[in-house]
Order: structure tokens, then C-alpha cells, then sequence
């Protein structure tokens, strides 16, 4: 695939290293080498970026991944791995960042549903806004709630037919399963800046699906 230009905007290399594993865990060493190598990444097989929170992995970088991804597997399947790495980006780490910290607490498991949401969203948009440089927003309508990355290091430089940042779209899913206790919430990303929109929204309502 055609390199992306370098964007001068940057995850920290922990974020970073932290969706890499979870793509390999997906996917399997030698799946995630042919993805590097296909998104022109080669320097990053078996050489992950370092656990720090140092802003070094260009956006142009993390989007050539998931490009790749989608070129590799097609839209289908691309898609359900990119979903699945975002599940476990959030279970393997995300959810121990100091946003989200207290959210294990007996008082936050007390709280009605609508505030766990509410809490949660927030401190998933203020972990990635403030560790780096993807600016995310939390927009609270009567029976939804928009959350937004105006900055999206997912679809960065591509262009798409549809929204296709996935790995997003699992982590919020995975992340409103684990702050409200379990529940799994229906994610649709309605706008997208790789298909041409301002930025990249995804619309989440307040109800959970019903279990089953």
C-alpha cells in the first residue's frame, strides 16, 4: 500500500505498544509481521515502540496499520480484527489509566447506570486528550450520548467508504461493558474523517442491548 505521509501528531509510545499487542494477540506473530511489512512499518517487527508515555508513534503510522489491516483481510474481516484489538486494548490496559482508576470503587458501582456512562465516556475522552494528541469530546443528547475524536489516528491520511476506525469502536465497547458492570452497548461511528466528514462521531444510546 501507498505510505502515508507523516502527520506530525502523536500517540504515546505506550498506547501505541499497547494496541500492537492486543493486534498480535488477534492475530498471531507472523500475521501482525505481514501487516507491518504491507503498511511499510518493517523497523516495528519484533520492535515494538518502548512502555513509556514519550509522544513519538505519528498517527500516519497507526492509520497504515489498520490500512493494511483492511487491504489484507478485506473490510470484513479487517473489521472484526480491528474490533477485537480494541477490546483488548482496553481490557489489557487502558482501563488501569488514572482517569479511570476509581471506576473499580464500591462507590462508583453504586452509582445509577446513566452516571457510570456518563463518567466513563468522559474518562476515556480524557485519557487520549490529554496523553496525546487525538482530542476526543463526550456530547450528551436525551437518549444517546456523541463521543467524538475530532483528531482520529485511526483513519489518518485514508479514505474509505464507510467509517471504518474499528479498533475505536471495540474500545468503547469494551470500555462501557467494563464501567457499567457488564453490559454491552450498541457503538455505530456515524461520521468519519477518512469518507470526508469534519471528524469522526460514533454514536452510543443510553440503553444497553437487552440480555438474552
Amino acid at each position: 500500500m501507498e505510505p502515508i505521509p507523516k502527520s506530525g501528531l502523536y500517540y504515546p509510545n505506550k498506547i501505541a505498544r499497547i494496541a500492537l499487542l492486543a493486534l498480535e494477540d488477534v492475530m498471531g506473530k507472523n500475521g501482525m509481521s505481514a501487516i507491518l511489512n504491507l503498511a511499510n512499518l518493517q523497523h516495528l517487527i519484533d520492535n515494538y515502540p518502548p512502555d513509556n508515555l514519550e509522544k513519538q508513534f505519528d498517527f500516519a503510522d497507526f492509520s497504515s496499520i489498520f490500512g493494511a489491516l483492511e487491504e489484507m483481510y478485506g473490510p470484513r474481516g479487517g473489521r472484526g480484527l480491528a474490533l477485537r484489538a480494541g477490546r483488548a486494548t482496553f481490557d489489557n490496559a487502558l482501563k488501569h489509566f488514572g482517569a479511570l482508576a476509581g471506576v473499580g470503587d464500591m462507590a462508583f458501582k453504586v452509582l445509577p447506570l446513566s452516571a457510570k456512562m456518563r463518567i466513563g465516556l468522559s474518562a476515556m475522552a480524557k485519557i487520549f486528550s490529554t496523553t496525546s494528541d487525538q482530542l476526543s469530546t463526550v456530547e450528551e443528547k436525551d437518549d444517546h450520548y456523541i463521543y467524538t475524536i475530532h483528531r482520529c489516528p485511526v483513519c489518518w491520511g485514508r479514505h474509505t467508504d464507510k467509517p471504518a476506525c474499528f479498533i475505536a469502536t471495540g474500545l468503547l465497547i469494551e470500555g462501557l461493558k467494563w464501567v457499567s458492570g457488564g453490559n454491552e452497548f450498541r457503538v455505530t461511528q456515524v461520521t468519519a474523517k477518512s469518507c470526508g466528514d469534519e471528524r469522526c462521531d460514533f454514536l452510543i444510546p443510553k440503553e444497553p442491548i437487552p440480555r438474552v
